[in-house]
């Protein structure tokens, strides 16, 4: 296998969208690091996990992370993982996010970053490869955002409340639990809670459940241990979370 290459390698190249292929083994990660490009990252195989100072966001197969220019940013491996990533300009397309997010990746977005990986770097941009590369902007552009993400909070009790429960997280932690050890009454929490996050606590905890649910079904571990170890009775209730949620059940991101 050969080195990963990585996004500062381009930051000087004279193109404003730069395509990058790379194959990675088993865990492996990324340590905290930002760029001036932003970057549209898609896992061809395996599952991506990027995290930032505000948040956590989990791509599994179909899904890709945008990762605006200068987020600082840490990416972790879910099993043997194959990324086809863009780098992009800010200036190429000013409408694109400007905070992370999850979106869909089309079967025709998906062909655009296979290419766009084999496309050189000092690219001809007013032919072929030039065009490829405009249409990839565009796909990315109108993609659908996904909402899988899980905000932190600045509120530090809190923020330190919501790393501790991705440790181990359970489906059944309630509002009152939560108040009680911040030694909060229901209200205040509840109020604090969706100012800092901008999500009430129930959909906190069950985004917070899927972004760790995912790259364990990634890996193959048995749904029903999963299930059990977020606290549902059983795989029935995932399963049911899951799939309102997510619009396919569990089992469509388990490699059996």
């Amino acid at each position: 296998m050969s080195e990963p290459r990585h996004p500062d390698d381009y930051e000087n190249v004279p193109r404003p969208v730069v395509g990058i292929g790379n194959d990675y083994p088993p865990s492996f990660e990324l340590a905290e690091h930002r760029h001036r490009r932003g970057q549209f990252l898609y896992a061809a195989s395996g599952v991506v996990a990027v995290s930032t100072p505000e948040g956590a966001w989990v791509a599994p197969p179909e899904r890709g992370v945008w990762i605006p220019g200068g987020t600082p940013h840490a990416v972790r491996m879910v099993g043997a993982v194959q990324t086809r990533s863009v780098l992009i300009d800010p200036a190429v397309c000013p409408t694109l996010a400007r905070t992370c997010c999850i979106v869909g990746v089309s079967l025709l977005l998906r062909q655009l970053l296979v290419a766009a990986a084999e496309i050189p770097v000092d690219y001809v941009e007013e032919g072929r490869d030039g065009l490829v590369m405009q249409l990839l902007v565009s796909e990315i552009d109108r993609a659908p955002v996904i909402p899988i993400l899980v905000p932190f909070p600045r509120h530090a009790m809190l923020a330190a409340r919501c790393h501790a429960f991705l440790e181990q997280p359970r489906a059944t932690a309630t509002i009152d639990q939560w108040a009680d050890a911040l030694a909060m009454n229901r209200r205040r929490f509840t109020r604090l809670f969706r100012r800092e996050t901008g999500m009430s606590f129930a959909e906190w905890r069950q985004q917070a459940c899927l972004s760790v649910a995912l790259p364990r079904l990634a890996a193959g571990e048995p749904i029903t241990m999963i299930a059990l170890d977020l606290g549902y009775d059983g795989p029935a209730n995932f399963s049911t979370m899951f799939k309102r949620a997510l619009g396919v059940p569990p089992s469509r991101y388990h490699p059996s």
